[in-house]
C-alpha cells in the first residue's frame, strides 16, 4: 500500500493525471486500514492537481471518519461534498446517521437525513433503520412504532430487520401481547421470521425468567430449521447460572454442544457469574463437564471464565477457580498470567498486580512481554503512568525488546492524564524511529487531539 500510494504521489506530481478509479480505490483502502488523515492529504494534492473527484472518494473518508469516532469532520467533509454537487449514496447516509444518534441524539440525526433528503439525497430503507434503531435505544418505543407505521408513507415496506428493531423494544419492555401481534405480522418473505428473530425471543424470554418459554421457542427455532448459535443459548445459560441451577446449565450445554454449537466468550461470561456468587466448586465442576463432553482439554474454558472474571475486576473469583484447576493439574499459561494482572489492576490492587510478577520469577517462569504490557496498562489505567515507566525500564532491563501495543499504552497514558505536549513529543519521537506505524499515530491524534504531528 505504501509503495502504490507514492507512486500515485510521483505520478500527480509529474503532472500526470490519474483516473478517478485508480486513486479512488487507493483512498478506499488506505481508510479501510486506518490510514484516513493519509487519504485526506491524498484527495487534497489531486484536488489540487486538477484531478476530478467524484462521489464514491468522499464516501470512502466518510465512511472513515465515522467508524474512527471524528463526526464533526465527516459533516464537514459532507458539506463540502454536497457544495460540490456530489450526491452521498445511502450507505453513507447510514454511517453519518447512526455516527449522529449516537453521538448527538436520534433528533440530530433525524434533522440530518432532513438536510440531505433537501439537497437531493436519496435514502434507502437502512438509513430509516438506523433511525428505528436510535430511538428504541433511547427508549422512545411509542415513537419508534409510529415510525415503522409510516415507512410505507415514506415508499419503503418495513423488512425483517425493521420489525426485529420494534421487536427487541417490546420484549425488553416484557411487552409480550403485542410482540406477538408484531409477530403474526411477519409472514411475507420479506419480513419472515430470521435466526436474529428467534435469538431476540429467547434472549428477552431468558432475561425475564421466563425459561420454559425460551426452550419452547428454541425448539420452534429448529423446527423452522434454523441452526441456533452459541449467542442463541449463552442467555439461558445466563439465567440458569444466577439462578445456581448446575444441573441444568450442563443439560444445556450438552444440547449445545450436540448441535455443534462452540462456547464463546458470553458462555464464559455466563459460568463466571457462578463464581461471582460464590460458587466457584460448582463453575469448576461444570468446565470440567464441559471439556469431557467436547473430548476436548478444558484448557481454553477455564482461561476464558478466568479472563472474563477478570475483565470485571473480580479477581478473588478467579483466583480460586485458578486454583481449583491447579489441583486438577491445570498449568496456568501466560495469557491467564496476563489476565489475572489486568484484573488486580482493575480493582486498584497495583501492588498485588506487582507481586504477582515477582512471584513467577521466584517459581521460574520467566514473563513474556504480553505479561509486562498487562502490567503497563493497568498501572497507566490507574492513573500511574510514572510507575508504568518504571516497569517498562525494568522490561528492557531484562531483555525484552517493546512492540507497538507498549509504546502505545504508554502513549495513552500520558494522553489520559492531560499532558497533552509530553504525548505529542513521545509520539513524535515514537514515529520518527519507526516504532509505531502511521495509522496509529493517526488514530492517536483523532482520539485524544494531539497537534504537530507528521499526519
Amino acid at each position: 500500500m505504501k509503495k502504490a500510494t507514492r507512486v500515485m504521489e510521483m505520478t500527480i506530481d509529474s503532472g500526470i493525471i490519474p483516473d478517478a478509479a485508480s486513486y479512488t480505490f487507493l483512498v478506499n483502502n488506505l481508510c479501510k486500514r486506518g490510514n484516513i488523515g493519509y487519504a485526506m492529504q491524498l484527495v487534497e494534492k489531486m484536488e489540487g492537481n486538477g484531478c476530478p473527484t467524484n462521489t464514491v472518494t468522499y464516501n470512502s473518508l466518510v465512511r472513515g471518519l465515522c467508524k474512527h469516532g471524528n463526526l464533526s469532520k465527516s459533516l464537514q467533509l459532507l458539506d463540502k461534498l454536497m457544495r460540490k454537487g456530489l450526491v452521498p449514496n445511502e450507505f453513507t447516509h447510514s454511517f453519518l446517521l447512526e455516527a449522529t444518534y449516537k453521538e448527538r441524539g436520534v433528533d440530530e440525526a433525524m434533522k440530518l437525513l432532513d438536510g440531505i433528503i433537501t439537497k437531493g439525497g436519496k435514502p434507502n430503507l437502512v438509513s430509516y433503520n438506523v433511525l428505528l434503531t436510535g430511538m428504541c435505544k433511547e427508549g422512545r418505543t411509542e415513537e419508534a412504532i409510529q415510525f415503522f407505521r409510516d415507512l410505507p408513507s415514506k415508499g419503503f415496506n418495513p423488512n425483517v430487520v425493521s420489525c426485529n428493531i420494534i421487536l427487541r423494544s417490546l420484549c425488553c419492555e416484557g411487552r409480550w401481547e403485542e410482540a406477538n401481534e408484531l409477530l403474526a405480522e411477519m409472514d411475507s418473505e420479506e419480513r419472515s421470521p430470521s435466526l436474529v428473530t428467534y435469538n431476540i425471543l429467547i434472549g428477552s424470554l431468558a432475561s425475564h425468567g421466563r425459561i420454559e418459554h425460551a426452550f419452547q421457542v428454541l425448539d420452534e427455532m429448529m423446527r423452522a430449521s434454523f441452526k441456533p448459535s452459541a449467542a442463541t443459548y449463552n442467555p439461558i445459560i445466563s439465567h440458569l447460572c444466577r439462578e445456581g441451577k448446575v444441573d441444568l446449565v450442563i443439560k444445556c450445554l450438552e444440547q449445545m454442544i450436540h448441535h455443534c454449537c462452540n462456547p464463546n466468550d458470553g458462555t464464559f461470561n455466563a459460568i463466571a457469574e457462578l463464581c461471582e456468587g460464590g460458587r466457584v466448586l460448582q463453575a469448576f465442576s461444570i468446565i470440567q463437564s464441559l471439556g469431557k463432553k467436547q473430548n476436548s482439554s478444558t484448557h481454553d474454558f477455564y482461561k476464558g471464565v478466568i479472563s472474563s472474571l477478570c475483565r470485571k475486576g473480580n479477581t478473588y473469583p478467579a483466583f480460586k477457580l485458578l486454583y481449583e484447576m491447579i489441583q486438577s493439574g491445570f498449568v496456568p499459561d501466560p495469557y491467564t498470567y496476563s489476565s489475572l494482572i489486568r484484573g488486580l489492576c482493575v480493582e486498584g490492587m497495583l501492588d498485588e498486580a506487582l507481586e504477582i510478577f515477582r512471584l513467577l520469577e521466584e517459581n521460574d517462569y520467566r514473563p513474556i512481554l504480553g505479561n509486562f504490557n498487562a502490567l503497563i496498562l493497568g498501572f497507566c489505567k490507574s492513573g500511574r503512568t510514572d510507575l508504568s515507566l518504571g516497569i517498562f525500564e525494568m522490561m528492557i532491563a531484562k531483555g525484552h525488546t517493546p512492540n507497538e501495543t507498549t509504546y502505545t499504552i504508554i502513549v495513552e497514558g500520558i494522553a489520559h492524564e492531560e499532558e497533552k505536549e509530553l504525548a505529542e513529543q513521545v509520539l513524535k519521537e515514537l514515529y520518527l524511529r519507526q516504532v509505531v506505524r502511521r495509522n496509529t499515530v493517526e488514530r492517536l491524534v483523532m482520539q485524544y487531539d494531539l497537534k504537530g504531528l507528521p499526519v
